[in-house]
């Protein structure tokens, strides 16, 4: 064992690490996004006045798109594409119907829990007498489910009318 084996011993092993984790790295140019096939390279400016930028935001946000440039590519070479409107009043009365719905089958939950209580909590006089307010209580309840109808069908026919 000579002083040339030692020092070949040490130094080589950290060489080889690091050369053994260069080798493990991925190479360059293989990670990130893919290049698109076609990539959209040309250019162009346009210029509006006020007036004309305000019509080419309400077009815009008529259209739907996400992108400006897509718009304009689709004006530019006529493609077709829908317009959704929505109405905010229409869109408000569906949210507070939808709630006002979820509220109602709470109701109808608890009325069953109350019901089943009152027959078994009570004498059969006294569960009766209950019964009876929460009766009243349910007719009024179905009366506001009957106007929420014919609302819902009064918007029905203004709604389809557009």
């Amino acid at each position: 064992m000579g002083g040339k084996d030692a020092t070949r011993r040490i130094i080589p092993l950290k060489i080889r690490r690091m050369n053994e984790n260069a080798s493990n790295t991925p190479k360059r140019g293989k990670g990130g996004r893919s290049p698109k096939t076609d990539p959209a390279n040309y250019r162009y400016s346009v210029n509006f006045t006020a007036v004309e930028h305000a019509q080419f935001l309400t077009l815009f946000e008529q259209s739907g798109l996400q992108s400006k440039a897509r718009f304009i590519a689709a004006r530019v070479f006529n493609d077709e594409f829908r317009v959704i409107k929505t109405d905010r009043a229409a869109l408000e009365y569906v949210t507070k119907l939808t709630s006002f719905h979820a509220q109602f089958r709470a109701v109808g939950v608890n009325y069953n829990q109350v019901v089943k209580e009152l027959h078994s909590n009570f004498s059969e006089k006294k569960a009766l007498a209950l019964l009876y307010k929460l009766e009243k209580a349910t007719i009024e309840l179905v009366e506001t489910g009957k106007k929420i109808v014919e609302l819902s069908e009064e918007f029905r026919e203004r709604w389809s009318q557009k």
